[in-house]
């Protein structure tokens, strides 16, 4: 337990950030499994559907260091990749 007022108010802050997070983090992956099961199927036009607001989540996460921009970026490039694969298959 908090000894005093701030590291209880510190304690409170964490929690929500750390709630948030994981949320913004939880979204992300979800929608990149949409891209990938599309990509995996061959359904192009339902991957670059699902890309487009599997991107915008991607981007906000880094923007919101959630994750490190490097790896958002990472990220929106293999799915790419995969929707390449798929329309070339």
């Amino acid at each position: 337990m908090p000894n005093n007022a701030s590291t209880a108010k510190r304690l409170r802050q964490t929690k929500v950030r750390t709630e948030r997070n994981k949320s913004i983090k939880s979204a992300m992956k979800t929608q990149m499994k949409k891209v990938l099961a599309a990509a995996a199927e061959g359904d192009v036009a339902t991957a670059e559907a699902e890309y487009k607001l599997a991107a915008k989540k991607i981007d906000r996460a880094g923007s919101k260091k959630v994750i490190h921009a490097n790896k958002a970026g990472r990220a929106k490039s293999r799915l790419q990749r995969a929707i390449k694969a798929a329309k070339s298959a």
